[in-house]
Parts: structure tokens; sequence; C-alpha cells
């Protein structure tokens, strides 16, 4: 499976919130809001919380599939069929890649409340 991070070194960390608005994700993975709203009816996978009127909150899980999603369609070429046949013949492998992108989110995180302690 692709690496979360591999791909994404142009668009900005994922913060620490359990959901975002579609406006946040749009600006989170560069994809404008409509083609949020598409890839959900293409990629079973992507599953936003919706809540009252309609709106969709999406989790930090959802952000990073949308950057595999895109990498997969904007920048290694694939078709809607050929990147959502990729990503379910790779399910497995995504819970590790995603513990590994969070982790590695986590640390960065944590190190750089360590440096402002330290002054």
């Amino acid at each position: 499976m692709l690496d979360p991070s591999s791909h994404s070194s142009d668009l900005p960390a994922i913060p620490g919130k359990r959901y975002f608005t579609i406006g946040e994700v749009s600006e989170l993975c560069g994809v404008k809001p409509h083609v949020l709203r598409y890839w959900e009816q293409e990629f079973p996978q992507l599953k936003p919380v919706k809540r009252r009127g309609n709106r969709r909150y999406y989790q930090r899980q959802d952000v990073i599939l949308i950057r595999q999603i895109r990498s997969l369609l904007y920048e290694h070429g694939f078709t809607i069929g050929g990147a959502r046949q990729r990503l379910s013949g790779e399910e497995a492998k995504v819970d590790v890649n995603q513990s590994q992108q969070i982790i590695r989110q986590l640390r960065s995180e944590l190190e750089d409340v360590l440096l402002i302690l330290k002054r």
C-alpha cells in the first residue's frame, strides 16, 4: 500500500482533531468538496459520519484514505475503477499504514511540545 506521508509532502499536516468538516478536508487534501462527495459514491471505504442536516464529518482515517485516493488518481494515473480495486485489494495493509501515519504525526507533535518545554 502507499505510504500516506510519501505523497503528501506538499499537503499540510493533519491536525489532532477527531472530526473534520468537508471544507477542512478539502484544504488538507487539496481536493474540492464536490470531488470528495463524488468519491464517497465511488469508494465504499469512504464513509464520513453524517449528522443533522446531512452534514459530513470526516475522521482522521478518512483524511488519510482521501490522500491515498488522490495520490492514486492524480500522481499515479489510476482510473477510478483501478484505484477502487487497488484499495479494496489491500485493505488489510491500510490499517498498518494508517497506524504508522498516526504514530509519525504524534511523534512529530510530541517533539514540538518537548522543544517548547525545554525553553
